[in-house]
């Protein structure tokens, strides 16, 4: 298999034993190759053309694996739904840190390989749908310019899983820049020995945030990186109406990525307490709440390093305390600058606050479609929605384009400002389902067709319109986690 180029160096499985469990997958009975992504392998320095499509699905799932891997299961903590719980992989393991010729390390990592230390009462195997689910989405958030885990393939086991009923077996290959996460420092910090939680700081600065390796205060200085890059990630999200559904402080990345699809969906109808997941009742992970759990998985995150930050406990806790509270005016900062982009505004005006606001309070009140509704400011609405011929819409539409006028820039400029941060094609919610159930069928041709359609979000494409559409059922939409 050194044909493929694969270039292991795996540094997480040279942390001690209490770091993780070194395991192999499970293997499975008959593995069947579903979709694999060559531009992603090909981006991975990865060639499998030499590899036909049998042998291509005993490695993607795990029945034979490549030479210089070292899979283990990794231990991780983490706060669900605000309740603290010991967690770990319990249906993943990570084969190996693969570098690219560019010096890139990333993580190879099979889910829905079996059985592991970490699973509890779980089966530890994972269902075709939610991996196909988090296949799509996951491509699709990548060509939107959103960081994110990617995957590189799908394969079924040819064995069923039991959840509420009888499905298709299935391991998807996630690839990352680490599984690192918040949940990863609040397992170490729970065994409350400081060299244990300093050697997890340092292989986190070294594999992430090489630039303050010779920082004075590292813990601080980490916080204050990841702040940003959880800033800039949320605001992403809030840009194309992308709503998470399970922000647990185990699906918080160091690395700043988008990490698990499980219940995730994108908005249509523009309200910001929008909720898919079925299993959030309260609302805690919904639409206008990710900035505010953001900051709430943050604190949790500094709270793990008080022992590193500074010796005095007290001390510690009020620098971490200033440092947490300065996430509101960041975000509020990138948040505007983000919907000016969506916009096409340039420079600042006092007024801007005000003017996309009273737009946000006229979609929620009106129940517009959020992405579409900035297809119509483009001009690009497929559909030419009679909503956007209220006296309303063409009044804030008139204040927007005096706004405009006063741009520093041409109207080309403002448009292509516009067309490079709003997308014309999000995965629609029932267009997912509709590919879903086909592939269950064993009908692909659905999901492939949606998944060419999202690697090219921005772009006009012919005879699409029906893609960039919400479903006109009237059922509430809702998502589970697939475990």
């Amino acid at each position: 298999m050194n044909k493929v180029n694969w270039n292991f160096n795996n540094t997480y499985f040279n942390l001690s034993g209490l770091f993780k469990e070194d395991i192999k997958p499970i293997p499975v009975r008959k593995p069947e190759l579903i979709i694999f992504n060559k531009a992603l392998a090909s981006d991975l320095n990865l060639d499998f053309s030499m590899i036909n499509e049998k042998e291509l699905s005993k490695i993607f799932s795990g029945n034979v694996l490549p030479e210089g891997s070292n899979s283990i299961a990794q231990a991780y903590a983490g706060h669900q739904f605000g309740h603290f719980t010991m967690l770990g992989d319990g249906r993943a393991v990570l084969i190996g840190e693969h570098t690219t010729k560019s010096n890139k390390k990333y993580d190879i990592q099979f889910k829905g390989s079996g059985k592991t230390t970490f699973s509890r009462n779980g089966d530890g195997r994972a269902a075709l749908g939610p991996m196909l689910r988090e296949y799509i989405i996951s491509e699709a958030m990548n060509a939107l310019n959103i960081p994110t885990t990617r995957s590189l393939a799908v394969v079924k086991t040819g064995e069923d899983v039991q959840r509420e009923r009888t499905l298709q077996g299935s391991i998807l290959t996630r690839v990352a820049s680490s599984h690192i996460r918040v949940g990863t420092f609040q397992y170490i910090a729970a065994r409350q020995k400081e060299d244990e939680l300093k050697t997890l700081l340092d292989y986190t600065i070294d594999r992430h945030y090489p630039e303050i390796k010779d920082s004075n205060n590292k813990a601080l200085d980490l916080i204050n990186l990841l702040i940003d890059r959880q800033c800039n990630l949320v605001v992403n999200w809030m840009r194309v109406g992308f709503i998470h559904g399970v922000m647990n402080t185990d699906n918080m990345a160091i690395s700043g990525e988008t990490i698990d699809y499980g219940p995730c969906a994108f908005m249509d109808t523009y309200d910001p307490k929008t909720v898919f997941s079925s299993i959030d009742q309260t609302g805690r992970y919904a639409y206008c709440n990710q900035p505010v759990i953001t900051k709430w998985n943050l604190a949790r995150f500094a709270e793990c390093l008080i022992p590193l930050i500074d010796k005095d406990q007290e001390k510690a806790i009020k620098i971490a305390t200033e440092t947490i509270n300065s996430f509101e005016k960041k975000y509020e900062e990138k948040w505007m600058n983000m919907m000016r982009d969506k916009l096409g505004l340039f420079g600042l005006d006092d007024k801007d606050k005000f003017l996309i606001l009273d737009l946000l309070t006229w979609m929620h009140e009106k129940k517009a479609d959020y992405t579409n509704t900035f297809c119509n400011l483009m001009n690009l609405d497929p559909k030419k929605n009679e909503l956007y011929n209220d006296k309303d819409f063409i009044n804030w539409t008139k204040r927007w384009e005096d706004r405009s006028s006063k741009n520093n820039g041409t109207s080309k400029k403002s448009l292509k400002l516009m067309r490079s941060n709003n997308p014309l094609f999000i995965p629609r919610n029932h267009k997912i389902e509709q590919a879903l159930e086909a592939a269950e069928q064993n009908d692909l041709k659905p999901f492939n067709k949606i998944l060419e359609i999202l690697k090219r979000p921005y772009d006009e494409q012919a005879r699409k319109d029906d893609y960039q559409s919400p479903s006109i059922s009237d059922k509430k939409y809702q998502t589970f986690c697939g475990t």
